[in-house]
């Protein structure tokens, strides 16, 4: 593990390699599972605002259950989540042919809204748990993103270097910056130790 500001890292972030299979995986990552994607408190304010801008893009069977449950649900651990369609995939799904994507991030793209997704969605396979003074970044292998595995491992991009985007989302530049100098640091000594 390293400290990197108030976050703590697992050595698999840097570590690991990862890069999104879309063709492969057919966005299962927002079908599957038993709850849905972690939010903050602050998103689920973002999510009540750009409703009314994102229900356009939305399938009925997502209005439905939001209208019916609510733009967000306190899951059973207590925690903020995005609403399930029937305790399966997120009410805010659309599909492209067979393939998962995300009526918010379809919005964000089209510059109807300014936010792109949940920070949770964004960071994956990265999960964060927030403590009182710092907060845990850690890998979370998931065996529906093998093939993301495979694809990170052919083009030799370590997890943190694939989520450069939402890791400066999160937590800002300079951070990112310490995370990059951490990682060379890390390698160093690795490469070191597998030559000796």
């Amino acid at each position: 593990m390293f400290q990197v500001g108030k976050a703590i890292v697992s050595e698999d972030v840097l570590e690991k390699e990862f890069v999104c299979n879309l063709s492969a995986c057919k966005g299962q990552c927002c079908i599957d599972g038993d709850a849905g994607a972690p939010l903050d408190k602050e998103e689920t304010v973002i999510l009540d605002q750009i409703y009314d801008k994102v229900k356009p893009y939305l399938r009925p069977e997502g209005i439905e259950a939001i209208e019916a449950q609510g733009k967000w649900v306190i899951g059973e651990d207590g925690d903020f989540e995005t609403t399930l369609i029937e305790g399966k995939e997120c009410a805010y799904v659309i599909f492209d042919g067979a393939t998962a994507l995300c009526a918010i991030e379809q919005a964000y793209n089209e510059g109807i809204v300014e936010w792109k997704k949940p920070i949770s969605c964004h960071l994956y396979p990265i999960r964060i748990k927030e403590y009182s003074s710092f907060s845990a970044v850690n890998y979370n292998k998931w065996h529906i993103c093998d093939d993301a595995c495979t694809l990170g491992k052919e083009l030799e991009v370590p997890v943190y270097k694939f989520l450069k985007e939402p890791l400066i989302r999160k937590y800002g530049q300079s951070w990112y910056t310490e995370l990059e100098l951490v990682a060379d640091e890390w390698n160093k000594q690795n490469h070191f130790k597998k030559r000796s």
